[in-house]
């Protein structure tokens, strides 16, 4: 296995490079370049095209991909028309986002992504800025630590786990991973404690991270800039980021709300390429385990100019 597949196995990698549809000389941008799986295989299809890759993280940017046809980015893909503006690119092709965390975070002991290994509470995808998972526990009030446990983790006994939380730093600061397991464990029983804690970490690490602001900013980004006819290709693998996708695809907008023209059709800047959401087979989530939650949706931006 290459350093890049060591990095990250690209999910459902030929479905969702098929799914760019890709024109030979068209511009694409691959905003969650991680190991650069899905960014290779699209060069592949690209002659006198170009590809930009988002990553906010600096390990990502080892595996930036050489030749003329590839640029690589480093940012948030929340910045993405502030990017491309910068490289004069005015519209593109497709935009392909795989959302899942790579297998590089989670392996990564140092990280604290991954309640596997003992380690710093980072979890920060951008190892540059913002609070780390620690200072949050630390800092947050115990209504928004509440806050932060329901609303991305969807854990019943949020409240209880943040007046947990409240009640620890009084006497310490919490630091590592297993400080937060501490406070976790007595809140969940040993047949769902896999479960449970795997929901508490993924709500940390999205409220870390903000992960749900920026990819409401990105998906708006990418309407604004793809041509008509041009295809928007997300891979989700929890509900909270899938039912953002699943919205903004059928209407144009994050609540879902339909808004129909005088003749009662519905009003939507995008045409469904998949009327089926697409999963991994059972030969792919052997391979990779990951991918078991992955779903992936493709559409293609109506050539009226999102109308």
């Amino acid at each position: 296995m290459d350093e890049m597949q060591a990095y990250h196995v690209p999910v459902l990698l030929e479905e969702s490079v098929d799914g760019l549809n890709i024109r030979p000389g068209g511009i694409y941008v691959d905003v969650t370049f991680g190991g650069g799986g899905h960014a290779k295989t699209i060069l592949t299809r690209l002659e006198k095209g170009r590809l930009y890759g988002f990553d906010q993280d600096a390990d990502a940017e080892k595996n930036a991909l050489p030749g003329g046809k590839f640029t690589f980015v480093r940012s948030n893909f929340r910045y993405l028309s502030n990017f491309m503006d910068w490289h004069g690119v005015k519209a593109i092709d497709g935009l392909l986002a795989d959302l899942g965390v790579s297998s590089h975070h989670f392996d990564d002991e140092s990280r604290g992504f991954s309640f596997r290994f003992d380690g710093d509470l980072d979890m920060r995808m951008n190892k540059r800025a913002g609070k780390t998972a620690a200072e949050i526990l630390n800092t947050y009030s115990e209504a928004a630590l509440a806050d932060v446990f329901y609303l991305y983790g969807e854990l019943r006994s949020s409240r209880a786990i943040a007046r947990a939380v409240v009640q620890t730093r009084s006497q310490r600061a919490i630091q590592s991973v297993s400080d937060f397991l501490n406070i976790l464990r007595p809140f969940f029983s040993r047949e769902k404690e896999k479960k449970s804690l795997a929901q508490a970490f993924q709500a940390l690490r999205i409220e870390t991270n903000g992960e749900m602001d920026a990819l409401k900013e990105m998906l708006t980004q990418a309407l604004e800039l793809l041509k008509p006819g041009g295809r928007l290709v997300v891979i989700t693998y929890h509900s909270l980021e899938d039912r953002l996708v699943k919205n903004f695809f059928k209407t144009g907008n994050f609540e879902g709300k339909v808004e129909k023209d005088f003749y009662g059709n519905v009003e939507t800047p995008f045409r469904p390429i998949n009327n089926k959401v697409i999963v991994p087979d059972e030969a792919e989530i052997e391979r990779n385990p990951r991918s078991r939650s992955a779903k992936l949706r493709i559409v293609e931006k109506n050539g009226n100019e999102g109308k």
